[in-house]
């Protein structure tokens, strides 16, 4: 009887000891306003080494103006003259930035409070608002043609070569959508040289799905397109599906152009665009990058609730595969993929950022602002307003693990 006892008072023990151990392996999710810090020692990184990273990162902070509305019509000068501005802008910080280490903050640094704007990193939110029309039941399949669940009289997708646009293509930007929206015509992002934008509608269209080219006027179709879909703004969507779960700040918003805006069910309502290359786009402060980061490295999971699908992100993780090898470390915008896809003639890129797990995902943007997740050290890294050595930078971060 005697043994009897002793053995059950010693499972009990070990029952009574490991369930700590259960309880503390739980993910840490930060509650709203709140993010809890923790030291090296708890959290396995190297002070000084990460200390070295950040230096890094403030010696290469962006020397240009901090006034955007004066920097960003000069960095897309080629764009001329269709670079003006026709969404707001306001002066930036300096370089900050915020170092997530199994969900506590390692580090931060600069003005991590206030809501800059993030240029491409829009692009990232607006795939993500796609996915929950996906989710919804709004958009069946992303392999659909976009025209059919467009209204009468909207002719986004009319003609003959637009009529064969996906969302697919739309995501990837591989559509060569073809055209002119809020006043800025396809050719103004990135235009071919030598040539005007009469000689540029006489071209030969691309078949969809077969070149990946980087244009935010294709971007900004797929959200107008997105908002006909939904019949409700996508910053209200933004909001109410992911930005308030996660427990963001109410400091983010979401800027259209001044001449961006639709009548849809006798509602007049803003289009937003996918980045900053006019002004507006995303403003937002470092701490809710690195909640938005953090949700998907959770696979979509926020503190148990699901709030964007495991089967979406593995689709927006995928490399768009094209007939020339484009856009192969390129997912749903703005996934930029460290494990580019090796391309139809069997050669294979170079990942972003060598110096660090291949698995790696960053939402870029323009300045840069980049969100970077890597699931192998369960870490997010949000950097702001680096010019340069942003590969040396993460390398730097991954070295100060242990």
């Amino acid at each position: 009887m005697t043994r009897r006892l002793t053995l059950v008072s010693l499972l009990l023990s070990l029952f009574v000891v490991s369930l700590p151990a259960r309880q503390a392996a739980k993910p840490y999710f930060p509650p709203a306003g709140k993010w809890e810090a923790r030291d090296g020692a708890a959290i396995g990184y190297d002070k000084a080494t990460l200390d070295e990273a950040i230096a890094l990162a403030i010696k290469n902070q962006n020397p240009n103006d901090k006034d955007l509305a004066i920097d960003t019509p000069r960095v897309f000068a080629n764009e001329a003259p269709y670079n003006n501005l026709i969404g707001p802008t306001q002066v930036r910080a300096g370089s900050n930035g915020v170092i997530i280490r199994k969900g506590y903050v390692a580090a931060q640094w600069g003005d991590v409070d206030r809501a800059d704007m993030t240029y491409s990193v829009t692009k990232t939110f607006l795939s993500t608002v796609v996915g929950e029309a996906v989710e919804a039941g709004k958009i069946k399949s992303v392999d659909d043609l976009v025209a059919p669940y467009m209204p009468t009289g909207v002719d986004l997708f009319s003609s003959a070569h637009n009529a064969k646009i996906t969302w697919n293509h739309l995501l990837r930007q591989t559509s060569d959508w073809s055209g002119e929206l809020w006043t800025k015509p396809d050719w103004a992002d990135r235009p071919p040289r030598n040539q005007t934008p009469e000689q540029w509608k006489q071209r030969e269209l691309i078949e969809p799905g077969t070149r990946h080219e980087y244009n935010d006027v294709r971007v900004n179709v797929l959200s107008l397109a997105t908002l006909y879909v939904l019949k409700e703004p996508l910053p209200d969507v933004l909001k109410k599906t992911i930005m308030d779960p996660i427990g963001a700040s109410s400091s983010w918003h979401w800027e259209p152009y001044e001449n961006a805006y639709v009548t849809i069910d006798g509602k007049k309502m803003p289009s937003v665009p996918g980045g900053g290359h006019h002004g507006g786009g995303m403003f937002i402060n470092a701490w809710d990058m690195a909640r938005f980061g953090y949700l998907f490295l959770h696979n979509g999971n926020w503190n148990g609730t699901q709030l964007v699908q495991p089967s979406w992100i593995k689709m927006a993780k995928t490399p768009t595969v094209t007939r020339d090898g484009s856009g192969a470390n390129y997912g749903f915008m703005n996934w930029y993929l460290n494990d580019p896809a090796t391309r139809p003639d069997g050669s294979k890129p170079n990942p972003m950022y060598p110096s660090v797990p291949r698995s790696v995902v960053a939402f870029q943007g323009n300045g840069s602002n980049l969100i970077y997740i890597d699931w192998v050290n369960d870490l997010v890294v949000v950097v702001r307003w680096i010019s340069r050595g942003s590969d040396e930078f993460f390398g730097k971060v991954v070295a100060s693990l242990r």
